[in-house]
């Protein structure tokens, strides 16, 4: 898709790229607390959670882009199209995107966009979903004893076509943390233990992390692709590999209110 510009007329605003972090409101930066406060238009995605959404003056326009595997409600050319067009009529215009919008959230490209429209814009980092998900289930994603490195990789592709470091990523040094692999679940297990990774390694799934519908499931790498595909797993969800996740059974303190489902119980095999 070609960008639309108009044509001899500069943009009379500004982009702000928000992360909204994991879920939990009170995890919002300040930053992004005061902009959001004063926003004029936002375009946001699907896993922004309502409490953040109800931040936003009544005044400002809001406009739903989330993507969600096979359920996208506006395409990636649209979205550059829209903070594009929006930056020309609006003064603070707010993309906003939960977690950290350059951990796998395409931040990069939109950006690209802005500059190629010389719409000027700002970050705002986000806590990402990763450090959230792993915080709020007493997984510390390194540990001088147990992991000495983490890897951050995304699972939602056609990983059968693409290459994948699985040497890499099966160190038995390193935590693995998988974004948006849920639905490749099986394909993750064979690629980690064809490439060496024991069948025994410590794997956690934990759904809704850092809200009050928080679950945490628990099993082996060799049980990973059953694991995802528990009954009461719900989206978004985010894959742990290693063996710090041994040590949530200690370290696990997050307790959602009573009205959750599970809470942070682990739900096992």
């Amino acid at each position: 898709m070609e960008l639309i510009s108009i044509p001899n007329q500069q943009a009379i605003g500004k982009v702000w790229l928000v992360g909204a972090g994991p879920g939990d409101v009170d995890l919002l930066t300040v930053k992004a607390f005061r902009l959001l406060q004063q926003a004029e238009v936002v375009l946001y995605d699907a896993l922004v959670s309502p409490e953040i959404l109800a931040l936003l003056p009544a005044s400002a326009e809001k406009i739903a882009v989330g993507k969600r595997a096979g359920k996208h409600s506006a395409s990636q050319d649209q979205i550059n199209q829209l903070l594009v067009t929006k930056a020309y009529t609006r003064k603070s215009v707010i993309r906003l995107k939960g977690g950290d919008p350059f951990i796998f959230g395409r931040g990069g490209e939109e950006l690209q966009t802005l500059v190629d429209a010389k719409v000027p814009f700002e970050v705002v980092p986000g806590i990402t979903a990763a450090s959230g998900t792993s915080s709020y289930a007493g997984i510390p994603l390194t540990h001088r004893d147990h992991a000495q490195g983490v890897t951050f990789i995304t699972g939602h592709c056609q990983l059968e076509s693409r290459p994948m470091d699985w040497q890499g990523y099966a160190n038995p040094n390193n935590t693995l943390v998988v974004y948006m692999g849920i639905l490749n679940a099986e394909i993750i297990r064979d690629g980690l233990l064809n490439a060496g990774r024991a069948a025994s390694t410590p794997v956690a799934i934990v759904s809704k992390a850092t809200t009050q519908e928080q679950q945490v499931f628990k099993a082996s790498l060799g049980e990973l692709a059953t694991l995802a595909k528990h009954p009461e797993l719900q989206m978004p969800a985010l894959m742990i590999i290693g063996e710090v996740v041994e040590l949530s059974d200690s370290l696990n303190w997050f307790e959602p209110n009573s009205t959750s489902l599970q809470g942070k119980q682990s739900l096992a095999l």
